[in-house]
């Protein structure tokens, strides 16, 4: 089984949740498309979505390259750990944004470790 596609699938599933449920908000809150203010709420739940959205940019494709070059169960759960951070980010925005610090680090913190593994293991086949 390949744990690198089934965290894959999951980061975009769980990138797909959150769209549900900006659009829930959206009818909630009252918030009349394309506007993307109008209720504390709905705005937390638009910038989960978003800041998810920009991390995604970095986090698949440093997911899949890190996992050429180096074992794709530690890679696995280093996408691991960013998908529990975006549910703790998640719940900590729409709860009190200024707790999101923890639920951020989890996210980008694997990031930059499998963007940082997959430079160094291009840099070593190169060699």
């Amino acid at each position: 089984m390949n744990f690198v596609d089934l965290i894959a699938i999951t980061a975009l599933l769980q990138f797909f949740v959150f769209s549900l449920l900006v659009g829930r908000a959206r009818g909630k809150y009252g918030v009349k498309a394309p506007a993307v203010t109008g209720h504390d709420m709905f705005e937390r739940a638009y910038r989960v979505q978003m800041n998810t959205l920009e991390l995604l940019v970095l986090f698949i494709p440093a997911l899949y390259l890190a996992s050429k070059y180096w074992s794709p169960g530690i890679v696995a759960l280093l996408g691991a750990v960013y998908i529990i951070g975006r549910v703790v980010y998640w719940r900590a925005y729409m709860t009190a944004p200024q707790t999101r610090g923890l639920g951020f680090g989890l996210s980008i913190g694997p990031c930059l470790v499998l963007l940082v593994a997959a430079f160094i293991g291009a840099i070593r086949i190169s060699l």
